[in-house]
């Protein structure tokens, strides 16, 4: 390893109130990352050439619909201002949208309509240090009958899966109830704890994780880091996964925050890069995609290619949500959402850059139906550069 310091969700480290953290984060300035400036983006809003690549293999078959080359984006409005460290996102099905605060473990509730903040209450037993914490949320399959919520979190010995019941009807600060841990043992570290959570069409749940740092995780098939995991909703390895009595899905990850489904129901990953390139990947049961051996496109056939990949000062991907033909990817360290037009499983034209340092680092973009998003900043973790109404929930109108 270099001298270099490391690039921690797209920004070298900087003090965070917790002394534990801090001095962790001490630790991490003899690994490496690339601190280039990197390039502007086109005056159309794409990516520099020569920077953003997209995949080279044959479009997918002609029966699928190609979005157009150009797209936009438009902020309709701000939801709501004042959050502290948010997280994941979970629009509620009556109304509303969930918010996990990675540093306070709390959940609230915002009314869309109004941008009011209800405490939901604190998640117990969560850790926060470096990059862990209260992180993605995932509302339960059945939530209409059993109202419950699924969180994916940092303890003090690991990260692990939780589901708690909201009730709404009891007083603010107090409507979850305790937490049911389905799955843990998903390493920990101050880096790299991946934590976004999803469940997808077949009901089964995904969770997105990370190596800690430790890169032979990520190859390891007996270790959980690195890697996209599968279960049930009680925690147990998904039927039809492709590893005999085990959660995981892929692997060869690095730092997986971004889950995503199209509207075949493929599911899509953003990575986090090392020195060079981030990744939007589409995630093949069983694939092995590459780190630490490979970090975007390899000639290694053992190894599945990203679709589009990204100089990390570019992107430094987390959420990734799906919406008129096209994944949108939240840029942390790039400040930019990505719109990434796909025809099947490759790119149908050249990745678009938006919103480009307008509202400072962006966590988490979720689909709200149609042709509209919600997007969350992530000013006030520690790494960015927090104005007035840090953090903010956007609404926006894409195409």
């Amino acid at each position: 390893m270099t001298g270099r310091t490391r690039c921690v969700e797209g920004t070298p480290i900087v003090r965070r109130r917790s002394v534990t953290a801090v001095l962790a984060a001490t630790l991490l300035l003899t690994a490496g990352c690339s601190s280039g400036d990197g390039e502007p983006s086109g005056a159309d809003g794409s990516a520099s050439a020569g920077r953003t690549t997209a995949g080279s293999s044959p479009p997918g078959p002609a029966a699928e619909e190609t979005p157009p080359a150009k797209g936009s984006v438009k902020v309709v409005r701000t939801v709501t201002t004042g959050l502290k460290s948010p997280w994941g996102l979970a629009p509620l099905p009556g109304g509303g949208l969930l918010v996990s605060s990675r540093d306070a473990a709390t959940i609230t509730r915002v009314d869309e309509k109004t941008g009011r903040k209800t405490e939901l209450g604190e998640v117990p037993g969560v850790s926060p240090a470096g990059e862990g914490g209260l992180l993605g949320i995932a509302l339960s399959p059945d939530y209409a009958s059993d109202h419950l919520i699924y969180a994916y979190f940092t303890s003090a010995s690991d990260n692990r899966i939780v589901r708690m019941l909201y009730d709404a009807k009891k007083p603010p600060g107090e409507q979850l109830g305790a937490p049911d841990t389905v799955f843990k043992g998903i390493p920990k570290g101050v880096i790299h704890n991946g934590g976004r959570i999803a469940f997808g069409p077949d009901g089964m749940l995904y969770a997105g994780t990370g190596e800690t740092g430790e890169r032979g995780l990520s190859q390891d098939k007996e270790s959980l880091g690195g890697k996209i995991l599968r279960l049930t909703p009680e925690g147990e390895p998904a039927p039809g996964n492709p590893f005999p009595d085990s959660p995981v899905y892929s692997y060869g990850h690095r730092n997986v925050q971004g889950l995503a489904w199209d509207a075949k129901q493929r599911l899509f990953a953003s990575e986090f890069g090392q020195d060079t390139w981030d990744e939007l990947n589409a995630i093949k049961p069983g694939g092995n995609y590459g780190w630490p051996e490979a970090e975007g496109r390899s000639g290694d056939s053992a190894f599945v290619n990203p679709v589009a990949q990204w100089s990390t000062d570019e992107a430094s991907p987390s959420g990734v949500a799906f919406a008129e033909g096209s994944v949108w990817m939240a840029g942390l360290r790039g400040e930019r959402l990505w719109r990434v037009p796909l025809r099947g499983t490759q790119t149908s034209a050249d990745p678009q850059a938006f919103l480009e340092g307008e509202y400072g680092r962006l966590r988490t973009v979720a689909a709200a139906g149609g042709d509209k998003l919600w997007l969350v900043t992530s000013n006030t973790d520690g790494r960015g550069e927090a104005k007035d109404g840090d953090d903010r929930i956007l609404e926006l109108q894409v195409t």
